[in-house]
C-alpha cells in the first residue's frame, strides 16, 4: 500500500508533539518545585528576564534560561519579544501556579512520573497476565493521585455534588455518619469534615502509609474532631453501633475514583449495602467515561486509559479482580452495584472528569 505523505507528515507532527510534552514533564515538576511559576505569577504582565527569575528564586540563571526557552516553546509561559522578558498569563497560572484553582496540574504529572518509575513492573505484568497493587508502586503516585483529583473535589464535592445526592446534604448539616472508602491521603475525608461539623467521618483505606499521610493532613487542616482514619479494605470496614433507639449503619457512604480498581468490587458494593442505614446513600464518584470505545477516543479518554493500563488494572489483577479499568462507564459500574444488592441507580451530576452515581438499597 502506497504511502500518502501528508498524512504521515502529520502523524510525524502529531509524534514530535507529543515527544516535546513527555520530554518537557520532568521540567514542569521542576518548575513547581522550585517555584519558577508562582515567581512569574508574583511578576505579573511585566514579566521576568532569566536573570531576574533565578535570582528572585535563588537558582542557577543558565538553566533558568534553557528552562524558559522550553516553557515558551510548550505554551506554558509567555515571551514578549519587544521587552526580551517572560510572563505568565492568568490561565496559565491557575493551571500551574495556584494551588487553590479547581485546575491546578502538578498532581498529573507525579502520576506520570510513577508510571514511568514502575514501566520495568508493568512490562513485566503485560508478560506474564499477573497484577500490580496499589501500594507497589513508586510513592510518587500516591501523593500525585491526592494533588491531581484534591482540585476537582475542593471545586465540586461540597458545592454541587453532595447536593445532586437525594437528601443527603440535609442529613449531613443534622449530623450523619459517614465513611469514605478508597480515601487515600484524606482530602475528600477532610473536605467533607470541615463542611460538615455535625456530621462523624471516617476515612478507611487498605494502604497503611496513606492512612498515616491522612492522618497527618487532617491535624495540619485542623480538621479532627470530626474524623479519623482507619486502615481497612473495601470489603471488611467497620460497621458504626447501633446507639440507643437508634439503626445502625451508615447514612452515607463515598467511594472516589476507586471502585473500579478494586479486586472484588461486587463485594465491596455488598459490603456497602450491609453497612447502609435502609434509608442510606452510596456515593459512587468515578473516572468520566462512556460506554462505547468511541466514546472514550478524546484527550480525557487518552489520560484516563494510560493510567489504567498502568495502576488501575494492575491494581484489580493483583487481587484476580475483574479489571474494570478507568474507563469502566457508567453502564459497566451500574451492573457491578445492583450485583451488590441495590435497588436504586443512577448518574446524579458529571464533569468532564468525572460520573457521580447514587446508589440507594
Amino acid at each position: 500500500m502506497p504511502v500518502d505523505q501528508a498524512k504521515l507528515e502529520a502523524f510525524m507532527g502529531k509524534a514530535v508533539g507529543d515527544i516535546g510534552a513527555t520530554m518537557s514533564a520532568v521540567l514542569v515538576m521542576i518548575g513547581e518545585k522550585l517555584g519558577l511559576y508562582k515567581a512569574l505569577q508574583a511578576a505579573g504582565r511585566s514579566g521576568m528576564t532569566a536573570t531576574q527569575l533565578a535570582s528572585k528564586t535563588h537558582t542557577a540563571e543558565r538553566y533558568v534560561r534553557e528552562w524558559l526557552l522550553n516553557q515558551a516553546a510548550g505554551g506554558y509561559v509567555e515571551y514578549d519579544k519587544a521587552a526580551q522578558r517572560f510572563w505568565i498569563t492568568e490561565e496559565q497560572a491557575m493551571a500551574l501556579a495556584d494551588e487553590s484553582s479547581p485546575v491546578y496540574i502538578h498532581g498529573a504529572f507525579d502520576i506520570a512520573m510513577s508510571m514511568f518509575m514502575d514501566q520495568p513492573k508493568i512490562e513485566r505484568a503485560f508478560r506474564t497476565g499477573e497484577g500490580v497493587d496499589w501500594g507497589d508502586h513508586h510513592p510518587c503516585l500516591f501523593t500525585g493521585t491526592e494533588r491531581f483529583f484534591r482540585p476537582g473535589y475542593q471545586a465540586h464535592l461540597v458545592a454541587s455534588w453532595l447536593p445532586a445526592l437525594d437528601g443527603v446534604v440535609g442529613k449531613l448539616n443534622d449530623g450523619a455518619t459517614v465513611a469514605d472508602i478508597g480515601c487515600g491521603h484524606g482530602a475528600s475525608t477532610i473536605l467533607m469534615a470541615r463542611a460538615f461539623v455535625r456530621s462523624e467521618f471516617v476515612g478507611f483505606d487498605a494502604h497503611a502509609p496513606s492512612i498515616q499521610a491522612a492522618r497527618k493532613a487532617a491535624e495540619k487542616a485542623k480538621v479532627t474532631d470530626n474524623l479519623r482514619f482507619e486502615v481497612a479494605s473495601a470489603n471488611n470496614y467497620s460497621r458504626p453501633e447501633r446507639k440507643a433507639g437508634g439503626v445502625g449503619g451508615y447514612d452515607l457512604i463515598a467511594c472516589f475514583d476507586c471502585l473500579h480498581d478494586m479486586g472484588d468490587p461486587v463485594g465491596a458494593a455488598r459490603h456497602a449495602h450491609g453497612s447502609l442505614k435502609r434509608d442510606g446513600t452510596w456515593m459512587i464518584v468515578e473516572p468520566f467515561a462512556g460506554d462505547k470505545v468511541e466514546d472514550n477516543l478524546n484527550p480525557v479518554g487518552r489520560v484516563y486509559s494510560a493510567a489504567s493500563t498502568t495502576i488501575c488494572v494492575p491494581a484489580s489483577l493483583a487481587h484476580h479482580g475483574p479489571a474494570l479499568g478507568a474507563q469502566a462507564g457508567e453502564t459497566r459500574l451500574r451492573d457491578v452495584v445492583m450485583q451488590g444488592g441495590f435497588k436504586r441507580f443512577r448518574k446524579a451530576v458529571s464533569t468532564p472528569f468525572n460520573l457521580v452515581l447514587e446508589a440507594r438499597p
